[in-house]
């Protein structure tokens, strides 16, 4: 069995930009992601109330090409002005051809 070095992307962000993100992420290259709801406290504190909605966390395997797009269009359009995090880990997978 062999396994292929890829770059695992997890994105913490604002539920309200789940499709928003899933589209623009496919766009850059990514096969597939999976999105969980996501809780915690970060820099910006804990959510204040219901209304501010959940946060996701969504997770894809790519080639390293396309993470460095993917974490260069979070910085363009995403860091400054909402409450959204990202970063990548070297994975081995199995059948790495599905992600590329």
């Amino acid at each position: 069995m062999a396994l292929v070095a890829l770059k695992l992307v997890t994105i913490i962000a604002e539920g309200f930009l789940e499709e928003k993100l899933v589209r623009e992420i496919k766009k850059l290259g990514a096969k597939g992601y999976t999105i969980t709801p996501a809780r915690g406290e970060g820099s910006r504190g804990v959510r204040a109330s219901e209304w501010e909605g959940s946060n996701i966390r969504l997770e894809t395997i790519v080639s390293p090409a396309v993470a460095e797009k993917i974490l260069s269009h979070l910085a363009e359009v995403y860091f400054a002005n909402y409450a959204v995090i990202a970063y990548v880990e070297t994975v081995e997978v199995v059948r790495g051809e599905k992600y590329t």
